[in-house]
């Protein structure tokens, strides 16, 4: 049986091309609402997709890396992502949520709570991806200096993490009505963390996570992204060009990866424009670029096809070493339905994609048991 590849989807607004929202199809009346995001999500999860991510940020999106733009014509403002995902969670069975958190202005202690409780909320399909912004918009919403190390801070911050969630013991919850005992004290433990940018005493006010450590993903192009992936990732997410990059890319990542610890799954990060005929696909992404003025560019690979044809790029990259990939569809609901409706079939026709969700929980849906806990038997 041939390998099976991974394959989740990136959910930014209306979609990745700053024209997206002006299509006929668009909804972007629905941006800020619940019923949006559930209705992307139950849309991913019909195509058994293993996760969504969902995009964040803590400043305005804006044309330009590093400030604010005074455009009018794209889509600015955006729901937390965390709290998108708690919200589509009940709406969902099988496919796994990872919203993006920024480390550089967030406290590890209330990230490590939300994405536990994220954990609950979905019985086990948690995961979040990390993100470092260096953008003095976002630093001057915050009064504080951005870190002279930021990639160090992050996995730093990571690290802090998973002691968070560890700092219980599955079975410290007694509930013990007749003797009275909730919990068991003693298996609650103090994490200590001391380091350059955090100190961290702990426990966690929330109990161990269903998966135990929830996933967590970083996106890298380069190093030192890619040592932050290295030191604490799950899933890393990378931007490669070429098949020749991935193997490359993932060569770098394994040599970056501490003694002992589990390999990273490489996730390749696309985005995709598509038709049921490439002509169709090429007029799509031709009308998207006439509205912005210019040709769209992206910091991933660009993809303009049938389903089939991409099809042919993800089987030739898995050989190359991916394990699975992130697209991100430029525009929603047209390319999400090309790829739940067309990509997904195709997938499956050629053995290499599920026909039905035999998991329960996201780090099930990556071939990942349930990790032991660090602190039993301290």
């Amino acid at each position: 049986m041939s390998t099976q590849l991974h394959l989740g989807v990136a959910l930014d607004g209306a979609g990745w091309h700053p024209s997206s929202w002006r299509q006929s199809d668009a909804r972007p009346e629905d941006l800020l609402t619940a019923a949006y995001w559930t209705d992307l999500t139950v849309t991913a999860e019909r195509g058994l997709l293993d996760f969504v991510t969902i995009e964040d940020g803590l400043a305005l999106q804006s044309d330009h890396p590093w400030r604010a733009d005074a455009r009018t014509d794209r889509v600015r403002g955006r729901l937390d992502a965390v709290q998108i995902a708690a919200r589509v969670a009940p709406r969902t069975r099988h496919i796994g949520l990872i919203p993006t958190a920024i480390t550089t202005h967030t406290e590890p202690f209330h990230l490590s709570k939300a994405i536990a409780t994220l954990d609950f909320v979905s019985s086990g399909r948690a995961g979040v991806r990390v993100q470092v912004s260096s953008n003095p918009e976002s630093t001057g919403h915050f009064g504080r200096p951005v870190a002279d190390d930021p990639m160090a801070e992050a996995a730093d911050y990571v690290e802090v993490l998973r002691r968070l969630w560890d700092s219980w013991e599955d079975d410290a919850e007694i509930r013990d009505a007749a003797t009275g005992r909730f919990v068991d004290r003693d298996r609650l433990h103090y994490i200590d963390f001391e380091g350059r940018w955090f100190s961290v005493k702990g426990p966690s006010i929330t109990p161990r996570p269903p998966q135990g450590q929830p996933l967590v993903a970083a996106l890298g192009h380069g190093d030192p992204a890619y040592r932050l992936i290295a030191a604490g990732a799950d899933l890393g997410f990378i931007t490669p060009r070429s098949a020749h990059d991935i193997a490359t890319i993932t060569d770098t990542i394994a040599a970056l990866r501490p003694a002992g610890a589990p390999r990273v799954q490489i996730i390749v990060d696309l985005v995709v424009f598509l038709g049921d005929t490439a002509a169709s696909a090429a007029a799509h992404r031709a009308q998207l670029d006439t509205l912005l003025g210019r040709e769209y560019i992206s910091d991933a690979e660009v993809f303009v096809g049938t389903p089939a044809g991409l099809a042919d790029l993800l089987t030739h990259w898995q050989t190359a070493g991916a394990d699975g990939f992130r697209l991100r569809p430029a525009t929603v609901p047209h390319d999400l339905a090309q790829i739940t409706d067309g990509l997904v079939p195709e997938l499956q026709r050629r053995g290499v994609f599920r026909t039905e969700y035999q998991q329960s929980t996201l780090r099930g849906l990556f071939g990942l048991s349930r990790p032991a806990n660090r602190y039993v038997n301290s």
